[in-house]
C-alpha cells in the first residue's frame, strides 16, 4: 500500500502538575524538510526527537511542536514565608517605636511591593522519568500522522484506480475510429484522384504511398506502450511506500504516449477521446506528488 505526505498527529502525556503536549503535520516535499519548535527544558533531547521523526516519515515537509502547559498551582511565583516575616516584625517593631498605627488594611499591598518577597524560580532539572513519558509523547504522535498517511494513502490508492480504469477504457473506444480513419483516409485520396481528368498514375506507387501515409499516422505501437505503462502503475502501487518519485516518472511516460497518440488523431472523435484520457491523467499527476 502507497503512503501520503499529508498527515496529522497530536498525544498528551501528564506528569506531575504538567500537560506534556506533541503535535506533528507533514506536507508533500521532494525530501525530508523539518523543523521543530520544542519547550526549553527538553531541547536537550531535540537530536533524539529529530531521529525518531527521521527514522518514521522519511519524506515530507514536517512540523513538530512540543510543549508543556503547567498547572495553575505551579503558574504563579511562589511567596517566600521568611521573607514576609521579617518584613511583618520590622514594620511592626518601627510602629512601636514611633508610635505610628500598622497600616493593617492595607499590610499586604505594601508587602508584596518589598523586593524578595516572592522566591526566585527554581531552575527546572529535566529527570529521566519525565522525559520517558514526554518521549512516549512524541512517539505516539508520529504513530498517529503515520496512521494518517496510511488511511490517506488508501484513499490516493482508490483514486488511482479509478483514474487507470478509465483511461484504459477511453483507450479500448479509440479502435473502432482508428480502423475506419484508415479506410476513410484511402477513399478521400482516391476519390480526389479520380477527379483529376487526364491525369495518369502508377497504381503501385499510389498505394506504396498510402500504406507508407498510414504507418505514419498508425498509434499501435503507442496504445501497446500506454498498456503497458497503466499496467506498470499499478505493480508499482502494490510495491508498498517509498515509490512516489518512481509512479511520477510513469506518469511523465504515460502523458507522452497519449500526446503521441493525439498528434496522430487526424479525427476529432479520437482526438475527443484523446482529450478525456490527458483530464484523467492531470489528476492522477496532481495526487502523484502527495505519495510518499
Amino acid at each position: 500500500m502507497i503512503l501520503s505526505m499529508t498527515g496529522y498527529g497530536k498525544a498528551c502525556a501528564q506528569w506531575g502538575g504538567k500537560k506534556i503536549h506533541a503535535e506533528i503535520k507533514s506536507l508533500n516535499s521532494k525530501s525530508l524538510d523539518l523543523s521543530t519548535r520544542i519547550a526549553p527544558l527538553y531541547r536537550e533531547k531535540e537530536m533524539e526527537v529529530r531521529a525518531m521523526i527521521t527514522q518514521a516519515l522519511e519524506r515530507g515537509k514536517v512540523d513538530f511542536n512540543l510543549w508543556v502547559e503547567k498547572d495553575e498551582t505551579q503558574a504563579g511565583a511562589a511567596i517566600n514565608p521568611a521573607v514576609v516575616k521579617n518584613y511583618v516584625d520590622q514594620i511592626a517593631r518601627i510602629s512601636s517605636e514611633l508610635g505610628v498605627e500598622l497600616p493593617s488594611e492595607h499590610m499586604w499591598d505594601v508587602i508584596v511591593r518589598l523586593p524578595e518577597v516572592t522566591a526566585a524560580t527554581a531552575v527546572e532539572e529535566l529527570t529521566d522519568e519525565e522525559w520517558a513519558t514526554a518521549r512516549q509523547a512524541v512517539a505516539e504522535a508520529i504513530e498517529q500522522l503515520v496512521a494518517f498517511r496510511r488511511q490517506e494513502g488508501a484513499a490516493l490508492e482508490r483514486k488511482f484506480a479509478e483514474k487507470l480504469d478509465n483511461i484504459e477504457v477511453l483507450l479500448a473506444s479509440i479502435a473502432p475510429y482508428e480502423a475506419a480513419r484508415v479506410e476513410k483516409i484511402r477513399t478521400r485520396i482516391t476519390d480526389r484522384l479520380a477527379e483529376l481528368t487526364g491525369v495518369d498514375y502508377d497504381k503501385n506507387r499510389l498505394e506504396q504511398e498510402l500504406i507508407y501515409y498510414i504507418e505514419k499516422l498508425d498509434i499501435s505501437e503507442e496504445k501497446q506502450r500506454l498498456t503497458n505503462h497503466l499496467k506498470y502503475f499499478r505493480e508499482t502501487m502494490a510495491e508498498g511506500h517509498g515509490q512516489g518519485k518512481k509512479l511520477g516518472f510513469i506518469a511523465q511516460e504515460m502523458g507522452r504516449e497519449i500526446n503521441t497518440t493525439g498528434s496522430k488523431s487526424n479525427q476529432a472523435e479520437m482526438q475527443n477521446i484523446v482529450v478525456k484520457m490527458k483530464d484523467e491523467l492531470e489528476q492522477i499527476k496532481e495526487q502523484v506528488l502527495n505519495v510518499m
